[in-house]
């Protein structure tokens, strides 16, 4: 029998070592409770994500590590050295923001090397260090362009670039991406990503994007209502959601509510082996895990067949995505299910679907939030009830 416990919600810490490491950190705005005791451990050479919707406190989380915010109690540590008493200057870590704030009058060699220069550097160090950051960011042809000659993209280089120059251990990133085109934006995620791996530096990412998480991350950490939801690689956090928030946060999800007798849940006419004690759960199962089916006869089925719930059901509608079709399906027995499916046409007639039961994830039921689309079973929604 398949074993379907629960995912954890703080994945495994990485093998490398710990750079940063943030204690029970809150933050109240009067009676408003923004930050409620955040715990997490951040590796040298990683790029973490912390990931959430508007209000959640990515951004405020974000301004304690960079020192313009306070926080309400906990700490912050970097190595062995206590961060959150130093001021902002004091600490090795620079700030990208999301609108970049390039100086207007000056070209880009100088904004890039205005830090240094503040820092009183002699000048024949700046000009070494400005022409080895503008060179990782591949923006050496423009040193002495002026920032409203170069495009948006170009601009986010060069922000990049001016918080490298001055060599932190520890780079903040506020929704540096959000202003670009979608186009551009995707190309500067992989470009994003192999600059954080060629300078070997820690990234915090901030972003309410799933899909910029997902591809950029080596860990996603989840903040709901000022609370950690998850944390975890972009693979663990899709593929074993701890809570029903998670799953349905990142990608789209079926959420089962099966009633569980004897190792077997059952939700509705679907039914599947589980480990789960016997009483009410909360399943997460991925449209893509749900696929067409060509049931064989029983005389050609082998003990090598892993096995499958397998069920009848009526297509109600159905949404082109280029390369898939998102289908919602009625079941016999009345559930409505998110389904996607590769784009080669659906049979007409009858429909038989099925999924392993090692895709029906266990989750934690949380309450939902503003974003949450699921609703009753009547909505093409997702969420399914026994």
């Amino acid at each position: 029998m398949p074993t379907t416990t629960a995912p954890s919600i703080t994945g495994a810490q990485p093998a490398s070592s710990t750079l940063l490491s943030i204690r029970s950190v809150a933050k109240h705005f009067g009676k408003n409770i923004v930050l409620r005791d955040i715990s997490l451990e951040i590796a040298e050479g990683e790029f973490l994500t912390i990931l959430g919707e508007s209000g959640s406190g990515k951004t405020t989380l974000l301004r304690i590590l960079a020192g313009f915010e306070e926080s309400t109690s906990g700490e912050v540590w970097m190595s062995n050295e206590r961060l959150d008493t130093q001021p902002p200057y004091r600490r090795r870590v620079n700030t990208v923001f999301q609108h970049y704030a390039l100086f207007p009058h000056m070209n880009v060699e100088q904004n890039v090397g205005y830090g240094l220069q503040i820092a009183k550097r002699p000048a024949a160090e700046i000009a070494v260090r400005v022409a080895e950051a503008l060179d990782k960011v591949k923006m050496s042809a423009f040193a002495k362009s002026k920032p409203s000659k170069i495009s948006g993209g170009q601009q986010q280089r060069i922000a990049l670039a001016r918080a490298l120059v001055n060599r932190p251990r520890l780079l903040l990133l506020d929704e540096p991406l959000s202003a670009l085109d979608a186009n551009l934006r995707r190309q500067m995620q992989v470009e994003l990503k192999a600059l954080q791996r060629e300078v070997g530096i820690t990234f915090i990412f901030v972003t309410h994007d799933q899909e910029e998480a997902m591809v950029m991350s080596d860990r996603i950490a989840l903040l709901r209502s000022g609370e950690l939801e998850q944390v975890a690689s972009p693979r663990e956090i899709y593929n074993r959601p701890a809570t029903s928030y998670t799953a349905q946060f990142i990608g789209r999800t079926n959420l089962l509510h099966a009633d569980i007798l004897n190792g077997t849940a059952l939700c509705d006419r679907l039914t599947w082996p589980t480990s789960l004690p016997d009483g009410a759960a909360l399943f997460s199962l991925r449209p893509e895990c749900i696929r067409l089916s060509k049931i064989a006869p029983p005389s050609l089925a082998t003990a090598k067949t892993p096995p499958s719930v397998r069920f009848r059901a009526k297509l109600r509608d159905q949404a082109f995505h280029g390369a898939t079709e998102l289908l919602h399906v009625e079941t016999e027995g009345g559930l409505v299910l998110t389904i996607r499916t590769a784009s080669r046409g659906v049979p007409a007639g009858p429909l038989e679907f099925e999924f392993t039961p090692s895709d029906a994830v266990p989750v934690r039921p949380t309450s939902l939030g503003s974003n949450s689309t699921s609703t009753s079973n009547s909505n093409a929604s997702g969420e399914v009830r026994a």
